[in-house]
């Protein structure tokens, strides 16, 4: 097979059927050899049933439907793990990134030989200031910390080989921020500015933001584990060196330092470090939890595979 296109279904209704049609004028311009996998990642709404009609009316889509929301990463690592296409096309459903885009990103990828993925990068990022704040805070800060550095305002939409895929789904983090292990893999990229239109204000508020930088952070940096290491080691030699002050203050001067205001701040800044160290220690090890657990993501059900129909 010659191409896959993946995309995921949350709340997609309204959109399926507009997909769906573009898409396939897209891809049938390319090849007719190809696949479009559709995983409804535990959508509320009839995204399951819309794409369930398009599988029984053509055999190229495929359906994954997953028995819960496990949200919209591990929804896509499951698409692209049965993607079997030598190219594969990655895409949200919701329209925001034209399906139109098919084309242009196969030009570009087959303009040179080495190349093996094109993704897009919004030209300005959408919504309000504040939106756009936050956002491009979030990615200053991860990329100044981690020991991967990631293009702004990456999106899902991305044109990859069948060799860049397979190594992709070899990871099999539990707490993933796909966006990082995208640029893990390796191989060439290329990033290609695109405009995203704006459907829908963002699903991300600044509490789940905050979070998702979390998550990427510890993910993919060990600084917070060293930031900590080095500032016990300057409180220490600090505490150290004002302890001898105070014996030579009080061998050779017969000075002593009295006083519970600077002793109670002494306490207080260090269990403050304390907290810290122990809280930095903690995101680690709630990181460790998540992955030995190994739960897998459930695939209930699959439309379109032989032994499934």
């Amino acid at each position: 097979m010659e191409l896959s296109i993946v995309t995921t279904l949350y709340k997609s209704s309204p959109y399926i059927d507009e997909f769906y049609a573009r898409i396939s004028k897209e891809a049938q311009k390319i090849t007719d050899d190809y696949e479009i996998i559709f995983v409804d990642d535990g959508s509320p709404d009839d995204s399951l049933q819309k794409a369930v009609e398009l599988y029984e009316k053509d055999s190229k889509v495929k359906v994954i439907e997953l028995s819960r929301n496990f949200g919209h990463h591990k929804a896509i690592m499951t698409g692209l793990s049965h993607a079997k296409g030598e190219f594969v096309f990655l895409i949200d459903s919701d329209l925001e990134e034209e399906p139109e885009l098919l084309g242009k990103f196969w030009e570009e990828l087959h303009k040179e030989k080495e190349l093996d993925v094109v993704f897009g990068v919004q030209e300005s990022r959408k919504g309000g200031w504040f939106e756009k704040f936050t956002g491009g805070l979030f990615w200053k800060v991860f990329n100044k910390l981690a020991h991967v550095k990631i293009s702004e305002n990456p999106l899902t939409v991305r044109l990859m080989n069948k060799n860049y895929v397979t190594n992709l789904v070899k990871f099999k983090e539990k707490e993933l921020f796909l966006a990082g292990v995208f640029e893990l893999v390796g191989f060439k990229q290329q990033a290609l500015p695109i405009y995203k239109s704006s459907k829908n204000s963002t699903t991300y508020n600044l509490i789940q933001k905050i979070k998702l930088l979390n998550n990427a952070v510890v993910s993919f940096s060990s600084f917070p584990l060293y930031l900590s290491f080095y500032m016990g080691v300057i409180i220490s030699s600090f505490s150290f060196v004002y302890g001898i002050y105070l014996v030579i203050n009080k061998l050779l001067f017969g000075i002593v330092s009295s006083g519970w205001t600077s002793l109670m701040v002494s306490i207080w800044f260090l269990c403050g470090v304390l907290f810290l160290t122990i809280g930095i220690l903690g995101l680690y090890i709630s990181k460790i939890f998540q992955e030995v657990k190994n739960r897998p993501i459930v695939e209930k059900r699959i439309y379109g595979e032989h032994n499934n129909e």
